[in-house]
Formats: C-alpha cells, sequence, structure tokens
C-alpha cells in the first residue's frame, strides 16, 4: 500500500496527522503523529487545514518561555510538567469538510481562513473552530498559504489599531516592523494615510519600505527612543520598548500600542496612562468575527499582503521551530498541511 494509500485509509477511520509537542522544550519535542480527528458539535464546522504558520507564540508557548513574570500566569494557562495543548498552530486556512448542528452561515467546501487563538491546535490536518466567532471565507482565489501567513499578524494588528484614529499625518513607529504583527501594521497604518517609521534591521529595510514605511530605523546603529522624532503612536512588536523607555518620544495625548510586554508593563499601563495622559495598553480593542472580517477586506482590496520567509511541509515542523527560535523570520514562517497527493 503506498503512503497516500494509508494516509486515505487512517483518515477514514477517524485519525489524522499533527504536530504534536508532549512536552516543553526546544523544537525536537514536536514530532508527526496519528491522533484523533476532531468532531464538530453544534454551532461549529470542521475544518481541513491546508496551512498554518510557526509563530513567535508558538515558540513560547513549546519553550515555556514567556515575557519576564509571567511564569506562574504561564503554569496556570499552559500546564505544569506537559502541555495542557499539545498540537499549537493559532491559525490557519482550508476547506470546510463539515458542520455541526445549527450551522447556517458555512458550508462543506467553503474556503476559509481560522483563528484559534490560545485554543491552539491548528498544526494538524483538521480542526474545529465555532462558526460564529473566529472564522471568515478567504476572499477570491487567495492560495491558502498566503492566506494562513495573513491571520497571525493581521488580526493582532486590527485588533491594536481599532485603539488609535489613523489618519493623513498621523505619526506612527513600528518597533519590530519586519515580524509577522509588523509587516501587518506598516501596510495597514500607512494605508489609512499615516506617516509610517519602521524599526527593523538594515536587512530588513527594503521590505519594510515596500510595505508603506517612509522611514526606516536600523536597531543596531541608532536608538530610536533616543532620536529627537515624537509620535502619535507607537507599537511595540519586540517587547524592549516598555513605557518608561519611549515615553519621551510619544506626542501629548499619543499611545503606545505593546503587543508584547512583561508583567511589570501590564500592571502599571493604568497609572502610566493616567498620569501621562497618553494611552498605555497591551490589549486590543475589537476581537473574533469582527476582526475576521475586516481581515477579509483588507485582504481582498489589497491594503494587506502577506509577507512569507520561508514555507515548510509539516513533515519538517521541526525545521520551522528552529529558524523561527533564531528571531530573525520576516513576516510569517508558513506550514504546509495538506499532503502533495490533495
Amino acid at each position: 500500500m503506498t503512503q497516500h494509500a494509508m494516509d486515505a485509509a487512517t483518515t477514514t477511520i477517524g485519525t489524522m496527522r499533527a504536530a504534536v509537542a508532549r512536552r516543553f522544550g526546544g523544537p525536537e519535542v514536536v514530532t508527526v503523529e496519528r491522533v484523533t480527528k476532531p468532531v464538530p458539535g453544534a454551532g461549529e464546522v470542521l475544518v481541513r487545514l491546508h496551512a498554518s504558520t510557526v509563530s513567535i507564540a508558538d515558540h513560547r508557548i513549546r519553550a515555556k518561555d514567556l515575557p519576564r513574570g509571567l511564569g506562574f500566569l504561564a503554569v496556570v494557562a499552559l500546564g505544569v510538567l506537559r502541555p495542557r495543548k499539545p498540537i499549537l498552530g493559532m491559525e490557519g486556512a482550508g476547506v470546510i469538510e463539515s458542520v455541526g448542528s445549527g450551522v447556517t452561515e458555512f458550508s462543506p467546501g467553503d474556503r476559509v481562513m481560522v483563528m484559534r487563538g490560545s485554543a491552539m491546535g491548528c498544526h494538524a490536518e483538521y480542526a474545529t473552530v465555532a462558526a460564529d466567532r473566529s472564522i471568515v471565507r478567504i476572499p477570491g482565489e487567495i492560495p491558502f498559504e498566503d492566506a494562513a501567513a495573513l491571520v497571525f499578524g493581521g488580526y493582532t494588528a486590527i485588533s491594536f489599531l481599532h485603539r488609535v484614529d489613523l489618519g493623513p499625518g498621523v505619526e506612527v513607529l513600528v518597533n519590530g516592523a519586519s515580524g509577522a504583527v509588523g509587516t501587518a501594521v506598516v501596510q495597514l497604518a500607512a494605508g489609512a494615510g499615516a506617516r509610517v517609521t519602521g524599526v527593523c534591521s538594515a536587512g530588513n529595510a527594503e521590505l519594510v519600505r515596500s510595505l508603506g514605511a517612509e522611514r526606516v530605523i536600523d536597531y543596531e546603529r541608532e536608538d530610536f527612543a533616543a532620536g529627537d522624532e515624537r509620535y502619535d503612536v507607537v507599537i511595540e512588536c519586540v517587547g524592549n520598548a516598555p513605557f518608561r523607555r519611549v515615553r519621551r518620544i510619544l506626542k501629548p495625548g499619543g499611545a503606545l500600542l505593546m503587543v508584547i510586554t512583561d508583567l511589570r508593563g501590564m500592571l502599571r499601563e493604568r497609572a502610566q496612562s493616567r498620569r501621562s495622559g497618553t494611552l498605555v495598553t497591551h490589549t486590543g480593542s475589537v476581537f473574533g468575527a469582527e476582526v475576521m472580517r475586516e481581515l477579509a477586506a483588507a485582504a481582498e482590496t489589497g491594503r494587506i499582503r502577506p509577507v512569507i520567509d520561508r514555507t515548510y511541509d509539516l513533515e519538517d515542523v521541526v525545521d520551522a521551530h528552529r529558524y523561527v527560535d533564531t528571531g530573525r523570520k520576516r513576516g510569517s514562517v508558513v506550514l504546509r498541511i495538506a499532503n502533495r497527493h490533495g
């Protein structure tokens, strides 16, 4: 029996391939296994995933590598001795295979992109998603790999950018402009008319400019927080620019949107906002279906496009994790899940 026939046979009896991490650690803890295929419940759809991504979130959960002060919360959320959710992957793109009772807005065969978020589970051939939450049809003929690459960064960017008013003349600085979230923020902010400054390495400067940044700062040669420029919005996508570092470059009434921060930053943001007259926050303001619809519309109109650094097959998921662990990826690292036979 060929491998394709074996895969088909085992799929029909309720199993699927998945990248599984049964313990915390380095990339080598992830293995591709046969696991039970999920069944959609009432109000859910079952998606056959064609692509996902390996993101910084997957790295942090797999390695239990969270920002300072969040260790206890990590134990509660992620598990003590072994991962609570052994199948990683926050988001993906694929085709609806079946729907649960009560689902009327989606049908089998629909091409969709999904965001499971902290529920994880998208580094697998199948995943269930609530039909009224973070799922939307893929616009046009966007390939599955491109759609998957849009979700993590695009969803996060849209959620945070709803916190501020963007438009002509608004000065925006994006720290970490070449990552999955940063590349999405640059495109959406520039598309709204804002003047965007991106902070990244010299090697990524051309990419960030091509996405709409008017100015790029090489963080290896210049401290963006020590310059004379002032910004209406600073978007922190790295984790090294807390309020105490960037407050002097924020204009009165400005905003610091902390996509990544530590416990100290979370606990102090309300007091910092009140005392400084600026908005300091580590959370977005819209979530779920609303964000996914806005992301799909932005992709359809060309206001956001995927930035894909590398693509790996599911069987090479360990190599994908190793590359993400370097901290040097540009945009997204895509995980191709559908096998070469279909």
